[in-house]
């Protein structure tokens, strides 16, 4: 009755809310609750009970009331209790409304199979679950009959519109459950014909057939036989194509960014009529209150899942009006780089813009975060080539308006086990499907000239879109060359390819493969071999030119002859990407093709391209603490160069799933410099984008390398670089531990940046801990191995630390003298968050020195100087407390001010913050100004 969740007690109590509910705004007397709860026969102490549960009812309702305000109230009249709510909050009024609106013949059949879906999207599990007795076995048995009645209206409505497609999984499911009802049947067996599945229609028959002999002792109806012969005679009507439904009005303008995800759609898209119409069906039986959504589409490598989802994704986009997010999950991806959920939820909360410092640590909150920006939003979710159903399920919404496609080539049960998800499979083409995409891409006369032709390109390809679409490029590019011959060479080269054929079409497609390969010139042939080694998802056009020692010029030609003969896609602008399929097979005829050395060496050129680059970007996103001087990049690797720092998280963000892979391979090639060096570079973007679990993982894998290299430096770096991870991941003891062990190393290295650096973490560690003199302690010796070092950046960021302690220690005149040095320095380095952090520092402890004014210029500093650099999240905590610190001065005009400012930022953010501003902004002028504390520096 509510989105409010309450427990209202034991199961004889619930009887009593039912028994009331079933009346919502009528009066039901005592007597009459008794009999329902306990029947003809109830027992004494029946009445007390009545009473004592309506008591806790009434309590229960109140509190509802009070948090939900939607008017819920358990009263008392001379002829019974009424229970006062709107009958439309309850499951059975709401669905008897709809369902008389849906038999009014005045209403069009859009309208009443719009009701009679939305009615049937009210049943959720079975009704008065857990309750027993005669009047809920009743009850029970009479909504079960009109939801098999509604649902036989609504499918006769929808076979009306030409949308019977869309009825055969809630038909088939109902089915199940009722597995005596003929009509149910009927309309199953007519839904089956009119998409052209006749086979299945006479099963149908069959069993109903057995089930009504076998447990009533009887033959099927007249109306059932009447159906049954209909389309054995072949006159009932045929497949229909299902009308698409019109989207749905816009009711709300959208809510901040609309992400469109979505990659570009194949061209010359043809076939698969059934799957479109059975997506289309779920997307009709949609309701937008009703609980999400799953398609999971499920079949072989290379049938075209990706192809389907996608298309028909576009198709349908206008009905999601908040955007679309799209992800490749690389379940299957041959390099062993299967994607990570967290990789994937942090993509999605990017592409909401979220700011790095408003995601928390971990997939679990992280997925929390994701699922909040979803709520009350429509938006379509393409997961794509999951490997199973663990790796999907971080990704699924948890509040109604959302519709996710998943793609795998395993059938995902468990999905519609679980979360009801509707499963689709997808098998490769019919011959006439397949000669469809040919006529698509090629010229019909052409196709019409040689039959034979086609017909042994159509049986070689075994259906597979893949193949026919690289086929298809051969003969479109070379347009004077006889199908015959293609069709002879396809011949011969599945002969020779017997040893790799499998047996099934993901292996056959090989032979497409090969002759496709064979017709590339040696620059390209060369090209596609390599791109079989390299480790990422995809890769852009300035790393393949580093992969292959090609010119930037000349990679831009090779790239595009892979992609004119569809060995190679083009999904983002620059960036390009191997189907899996295609990348096994690239990597096979590296192995076979190309000498040990020639693989050795192009690994190693893209690995010091992603090194190079990475530290050129570290470097422009702040003074790094890790100085890392990489050997020579190997010759004809081009590292790219990002200019400013917007370049450089640009960067990092594009490759990110790439420079995890890369560092992997890393590991598995032998390449231990690389593996502990690439952990280092993307240290600054793991920190800045909350990534700590990456964080942590990427030096573990450092620290094994430095091991085995036997570099202390290198162990060194991962050593503090875990512990500052395992801190943010709130794991103190472990990160001490860490840290510990690197003071031991750099002292030994006798390196006094890195020691200091270690200083700078045992000092935060310990302060996060409540051991703030102790912390102390390592902050001021962190500024004396800076300052040894001549490092001036991280010296002022290390004071700043020194005064952020002493503030937590209540010594706020020495935390400022130390920040007014930090503030000396670091303007010198150019270093402008650590010049923000230090004037919010001097603002904490102004403010709490009770000097306001002196408060509010620093604070206003900071603002403007993360206001400049981008840093919403800072910028409006920081908003917040200018205007905590206006309050404390008694300006409460000022002060509203600020928390307005600071309000629209966190709303525009969509952060749990605003619920508190909002209501602090909305009693400030009620607030004591004592009662005003500042809450820790994040």
């Amino acid at each position: 009755m509510t989105d409010g969740r309450a427990d209202t007690g034991p199961p004889q109590r619930r009887t009593v809310l039912a028994a009331l509910a079933v009346d919502a705004g009528r009066p039901v007397g005592t007597d009459a609750l008794i009999s329902r709860v306990w029947g003809p026969n109830p027992p004494e102490g029946a009445r007390r009970s009545v009473h004592a549960h309506i008591a806790r009812i009434r309590h229960v309702c109140a509190r509802l009331d009070d948090a939900y305000g939607e008017g819920l109230r358990l009263g008392r009249r001379s002829d019974g209790y009424v229970l006062e709510a709107d009958r439309h909050q309850v499951d059975v009024h709401h669905f008897h409304h709809l369902v008389g609106r849906a038999h009014d013949v005045r209403v069009p059949d859009t309208e009443r199979v719009s009701l009679l879906g939305e009615a049937l999207g009210l049943w959720r599990g079975e009704p008065l679950s857990g309750l027993d007795g005669p009047w809920v076995d009743q009850m029970r048995q009479a909504w079960r009959r009109e939801r098999v009645d509604a649902t036989i209206e609504w499918a006769r409505i929808q076979a009306r519109l030409g949308a019977s497609a869309a009825t055969i999984g809630p038909l088939s499911a109902l089915l199940d459950d009722f597995p005596l009802v003929e009509p149910l049947a009927e309309e199953l067996m007519r839904a089956l014909h009119a998409t052209g599945r006749d086979a299945e229609a006479l099963l149908c028959y069959a069993s109903m057939q057995r089930r009504l002999t076998e447990e009533l002792g009887t033959d099927p109806g007249t109306a059932l036989r009447g159906v049954h012969q209909a389309i054995l005679r072949g006159d009932l009507p045929g497949p229909t194509a299902p009308p698409r439904p019109a989207p749905p009005e816009r009711s709300r303008p959208p809510r901040g960014v609309a992400p469109a995800q979505l990659p570009v759609a194949v061209r010359g898209f043809t076939g698969r009529h059934e799957e479109l119409a059975r997506l289309d069906g779920f997307l009709a039986t949609r309701q937008p209150s009703a609980p999400v959504v799953i398609s999971a589409v499920s079949g072989s490598a290379g049938v075209g899942k990706t192809t389907l989802a996608v298309h028909w994704a576009h198709r349908v986009r206008e009905f999601f009006p908040d955007g679309q997010l799209y992800v490749n999950l690389r379940g299957f991806d041959p390099g062993g780089a299967v994607g990570d959920p967290a990789e994937a939820v942090r993509g999605f909360l990017d592409a909401f813009a979220v700011p790095p410092a408003r995601i928390p640590p971990g997939l679990e909150a992280q997925a929390a975060l994701y699922r909040s920006l979803l709520a009350d939003r429509q938006m379509l979710i393409v997961l794509d080539n999951a490997r199973d159903a663990e790796q999907v399920r971080p990704l699924l919404p948890g509040a109604p308006g959302c519709l996710v496609v998943v793609t795998s080539r395993n059938r995902l049960t468990s999905l519609a086990a679980a979360e009801g998800a509707h499963l689709l499979a997808v098998d490769v083409l019919s011959p006439d499907e397949s000669r469809s995409l040919l006529a698509d891409r090629l010229d019909v006369g052409r196709l019409a000239a040689e039959p034979a032709a086609v017909a042994e390109i159509v049986a070689r390809c075994a259906g597979l879109p893949l193949a026919l679409a690289v086929l298809a490029a051969r003969a479109a590019a070379e347009p004077r060359i006889p199908l015959s011959t293609l069709a002879d060479e396809l011949r011969e080269t599945g002969s020779r390819l017997d040893a790799l054929d499998g047996g099934d079409p993901a292996t056959r497609v090989r032979a497409v493969f090969s002759w496709s390969y064979d017709a590339l010139s040696p620059g390209a042939a060369r090209l596609y071999r390599q791109l079989g080694l390299h480790p990422g998802p995809d890769i852009s056009a300035e790393a393949a030119a580093s992969l292959a020692a090609v010119a930037p010029t000349r990679i831009r030609i090779l790239l595009g002859e892979l992609t004119r003969t569809h060995l190679l896609t083009e999904h983002l602008p620059g960036r390009y990407s191997l189907h899996d399929l295609l990348r096994a097979y690239a990597g096979e005829l590296a192995r076979t093709e190309d000498s040990d050395t020639d693989r050795h060496q192009a690994t190693y050129r893209v690995l010091d391209h992603y090194l190079h680059t990475a530290l050129r970007a570290q470097s422009l996103l702040g003074p790094p603490a890790d100085l890392i001087v990489p050997s020579p990049a190997q010759p004809g690797v081009a590292p790219e160069e990002p200019t400013d720092r917007e370049e450089a998280m640009a960067w990092f963000s594009a490759e990110h799933p790439v420079l995890l892979a890369a560092l992997q391979q890393a590991v598995q090639d032998g390449f231990d410099t690389h593996v502990w060096q690439l952990a280092a570079a993307m240290t600054p973007y793991h920190q800045r984008q909350v990534l700590w679990s990456d964080w942590a993982a990427t030096h573990t894998a450092g620290l094994a390398a430095g091991r085995r290299l036997a570099d202390g430096a290198a162990e060194a770096c991962a050593q503090r670089n875990m512990g500052n991870a395992a801190s943010a991941l709130g794991r103190p003891a472990e990160a001490r531990a860490h840290l510990e062990r690197a003071a031991d190393l750099y002292r030994q290295l006798g390196e006094p940046s890195g020691t200091a650096h270690t200083h700078l973490a045992l000092g935060k560690v310990l302060a996060q801990q409540g051991h703030h003199s102790e912390g102390l302690e390592h902050s001021r010796q962190a500024v004396q191995g800076f300052r040894a070092a001549g490092d001036r950046a991280w010296e002022a960021l290390a004071l700043n630390n020194v005064g952020w302690d002493h503030a937590e220690m209540g010594e706020y005149r020495h935390a400022i003298t130390y920040c007014e040095q930090a503030l000396t320095l670091v303007k010198d380095t150019g270093h402008v968050s650590g010049e923000a952090h230090t004037w919010d520092t001097l603002g904490y402890s102004h403010h709490h020195l009770g000097e306001h004014s002196e408060a509010a210029t620093c604070y206003e500093k900071a603002i403007a100087l993360f206001h400049d650099i981008g840093d919403r999240y800072y910028e409006a905590d920081i908003l917040a407390h200018l205007g905590d610190t206006h309050h404390a001065a008694r300006n409460p005009e000022a002060a509203r001010e600020a928390w307005t400012l600071s309000l629209a930022v966190f709303e525009e953010l969509d952060h749990p913050d605003a619920a508190a501003l909002r209501a602090r902004l909305h009693h400030h002028l009620d607030l004591d100004p004592s009662d005003t504390v500042l809450p820790a520096r994040g």
